[in-house]
């Protein structure tokens, strides 16, 4: 689709680069890319290479090409390099990672690197561990492993199919409040799902029957607005050359919008060390006159070079505490938030290391749009499977396995998108610790049909339920359909009737 504008996306990425270098600032796609280049001079990646005996790297399944590179260019011979990575669990395809690198990667040397399988599993019980191996088996190319129980034996899985999706819904609501009832706590169990969208009749049930729940896939940390508002005027404070930053923090005052921000930017040029002079001089708007004094005392408290850290903050916080409650109805919620942001602050040691970390390794969730529950400290969890690789709970509830969904519509057609979709479903039933339930509605109501309106149309069995991993599964069916009475004692105790007669005799 983007073909036909080749050289001026060209010419954009390049004006995106010279601005990132004039700011002084990298992207997190620079972070690799600044990297790699460097280690394209053999003699610098050799004494970079030599710095370090030992070279570790975890989760290698989900690395990219750029990253196998590296790896490669400053350990060529493999000597003091370990990767540790599961194959069957790499499913970040859409973003670039490459299960080619794992599985690839003992024939990069000569000789071969040593593979050491780990077959060991501390989490779930056998019987979720045996569907799960019949289900990789069918992948086209892995390491192969049997995954054994360090736990044993415990309840097989369960394979559940309902009419639709609002009995999808009823039921897997009933299974979570046996499991409570059992002593099996609610943020102990977790529903799961292909894709964002396929949990909306759950939530609507979930609401309506008032049982709290937290969905993973919200904002994450940084991405709230209250968040990156302060830290926009931490990094303008830390680097006057990030314009970016500066932008945002001049525009959280009112009667300052794009343009009087702009002209400020323009004024202090490319020399950071006028910052202070700039803003002392600069002439804000009356609309934002008052705001603007106190913006300028906070950033020469910011810059002083004598200020101690992390109690910068606090009055940062104070000059921000009018904006959050004139911007935000819930800032009560949000202030939560900025208590975090200052705990985290407190762990490092400066400004530069605290605004570098947080960059790097952000919490994952915003209180007040994804965080827990505040009338209840006990919640289900719903997410994506995709957010959900990494944890664990007792009961996992995977929904609508259909075709179209494991495997996704779109991934149909490609072998190798198949294989990762697969292992998509694998991840997901290795989440379970003692109870898992696949469930599969036999019709989903599809609504605003262009040209046949709204519609139910059948959910085909996934093509991933081979026979083999069937028989992993004790079968759930849907409920018996009531028969339907056939009227025949009700007629037998009514007189004949003409009918015949009758009409005839109407004419």
């Amino acid at each position: 689709w983007c073909a036909d504008w080749r050289d001026e996306l060209a010419a954009l990425f390049r004006r995106y680069v010279e601005r990132k270098q004039a700011n002084g600032v990298l992207d997190y796609d620079d972070l690799l890319l600044w990297w790699h280049a460097a280690m394209g001079d053999a003699a610098l990646a050799a004494d970079i290479g030599a710095r370090f005996d030992h070279v570790l790297v975890d989760e290698y399944q989900d690395t990219n090409a750029l990253q196998a590179q590296i790896l490669l260019s400053m350990k060529p011979d493999g000597r003091g390099l370990a990767v540790v990575g599961d194959d069957a669990q790499s499913i970040y395809a859409f973003r670039a990672a490459d299960i080619g690198n794992i599985l690839d990667f003992p024939a990069k040397f000569d000789p071969p690197a040593r593979r050491i399988t780990l077959e060991l599993n501390y989490r779930s019980v056998q019987p979720v561990l045996d569907a799960a191996n019949t289900l990789i088996a069918q992948a086209a190319r892995r390491h192969p492993k049997t995954l054994r129980a360090k736990r044993g034996a415990g309840a097989r899985p369960q394979l559940v199919t309902v009419i639709d999706e609002r009995a999808q819904a009823d039921w897997v609501i009933d299974a979570i409040l046996r499991h409570r009832e059992a002593a099996v706590a609610l943020k102990r169990q977790a529903v799961l799902f292909r894709s964002s969208h396929h949990s909306a009749a759950l939530e609507i049930e979930l609401a309506r029957r008032n049982i709290p729940f937290v969905k993973h896939g919200g904002l994450k940390f940084l991405e709230a607005a209250h968040i990156k508002d302060l830290l926009s005027v931490l990094r303008w404070a830390e680097n006057p050359r990030n314009g970016i930053a500066g932008f945002r923090a001049l525009q959280l005052m009112s009667g300052i919008g794009p343009a009087t921000a702009q002209r400020c930017l323009d004024a202090l040029g490319g020399a950071p060390q006028r910052l202070l002079e700039v803003l002392r001089s600069f002439a804000a708007p009356a609309a934002a006159r008052d705001e603007w004094r106190g913006f300028v005392a906070l950033m020469q408290g910011l810059v002083d070079p004598a200020a101690r850290w992390p109690a910068q903050l606090e009055p940062l916080r104070d000059w921000y505490r009018p904006l959050l409650e004139c911007r935000h109805d819930d800032a009560a919620v949000r202030a939560a938030d900025l208590d975090m942001l200052q705990s985290i602050a407190a762990q490092f040691g400066t400004r530069e290391r605290f605004l570098t970390e947080l960059t790097l390794d952000p919490p994952q969730a915003s209180g007040d749009l994804s965080g827990d529950p505040l009338r209840d400290e006990d919640f289900l969890v719903l997410s994506t499977v995709h957010s959900a690789k990494g944890q664990e709970w007792d009961a996992v509830y995977v929904i609508n396995v259909n075709d179209g969904n494991f495997p996704n519509e779109y991934a149909t057609g490609r072998a190798e998108s198949i294989d990762e979709e697969r292992r998509l479903l694998y991840v997901a039933l290795t989440r379970a610790r003692d109870a898992l339930y696949l469930v599969e509605p036999q019709r989903y109501h599809v609504t605003q049909q262009p040209r046949y309106g709204d519609a139910y149309v059948h959910g085909a069995r996934s093509r991933f339920l081979t026979d083999a991993l069937l028989a992993r599964f004790d079968r759930v069916g849907p409920p018996a359909a009531e028969p339907a009475a056939s009227g025949a004692d009700d007629i037998a105790r009514w007189p004949p009737v003409d009918v015949a007669g009758r009409i005839r005799r109407m004419w």
